[in-house]
């Protein structure tokens, strides 16, 4: 009989809970994050590819430093990542440079790779 009552008060207080006053709201999932991603690791004194290649549109930039201090400067575009950071940009298509935009030593200057957004 105690089992009897404890199973009709647990409903009754799951149908109280669920009544008008207090509607249950429906969980939205997060929209599903459009575009690509390019991760670029920087190192003393190079990137790990000479050559990276995206698609055109909404690409998000991610820079990691492995080895010393490092910031990226993509010409021809507004992207500057200083560190470890990320970019979002809306990317055309075409053949960018990529540079160190940190002076970090003797190889410095060496610092470029090619950034190739296709159509």
């Amino acid at each position: 009989m105690k089992k009897g009552i404890i199973f009709l008060m647990l409903i009754l207080v799951l149908f109280a809970c669920n009544s008008d006053k207090n509607p249950v709201i429906p969980i939205k999932k997060p929209e599903k994050e459009t575009g690509h991603s390019l991760e670029i690791i920087a190192k003393n004194w190079s990137f790990h590819q000479q050559i990276y290649t995206v698609p055109s549109g909404k690409v998000t930039i991610e820079l990691k430093n492995t080895e010393g201090f490092h910031g990226i400067h993509i010409e021809g575009t507004d992207i500057t990542i200083e560190g470890d950071g990320t970019y979002t940009a809306n990317l055309q298509p075409g053949e960018y440079t990529i540079v160190c935009s940190i002076v970090c030593g003797t190889g410095h200057d060496m610092m470029e790779a090619k950034l190739i957004v296709e159509d």
